[in-house]
């Protein structure tokens, strides 16, 4: 094996890698991501990612066999056990029929590079719960889970990027019970 390895050149070695992680890879290049900001009354969760050691939203990669809507559920269910309710414009209707089915749209889509060679394409979803007691899972690390207030945002303890501070206010703003 260690032979065979030697002679993958660096981007086989990188497929070879992903497609043997848990993690739903799509390309080498390239895989679609969703997240979800949740509010509950006037808070919004985030959670400082494992690997990244950075204040993010809750969630992960969309599965081949999984809608998008599909995903954002399934990520906030396995990382902080929640049940939530993505958020869609009440204009927007929901139509489903004979193979057809509208999908809620992201508030937001971003592009992110993860490394040289990888990056994530980012389906960013808005979602409300009826609690803030999360049940962490054993498999999805996490160092750590916090409800922020609009305020705590901007302290600057939690050193949290522009990007992420935008999103939560946003969702905030359409989503939070005063």
């Amino acid at each position: 094996m260690l032979l065979y390895l030697t002679l993958l050149n660096q981007q086989s070695l990188l497929t070879l890698i992903l497609l043997s992680s848990d993690m739903a890879h799509i390309h080498e290049k390239i895989d679609f991501t969703a997240e979800v900001f949740i509010v509950y009354q006037n808070k919004v969760l985030l959670r400082i990612h494992d690997k990244y050691k950075k204040w993010l939203s809750v969630g992960g990669h969309i599965e081949l066999d999984e809608e998008p809507n599909q995903a954002a559920i399934r990520e906030v269910r396995e990382e902080v056990g929640l049940e939530v309710v993505l958020y869609h414009n009440p204009s927007h209707a929901l139509v489903e029929h004979q193979g057809y089915k509208e999908l809620i749209p992201p508030e937001f889509m971003n592009i992110h590079r993860i490394n040289d060679i990888h990056q994530h394409i980012s389906l960013v979803y808005f979602a409300t719960t009826d609690t803030d007691q999360l049940i962490l899972s054993e498999t999805e690390k996490s160092d750590g889970c916090k409800w922020f207030t609009k305020q705590e945002l901007d302290e600057p303890q939690y050193q949290l990027s522009e990007v992420i501070k935008m999103y939560a206010r946003s969702a905030l703003e359409k989503l939070a019970k005063e």
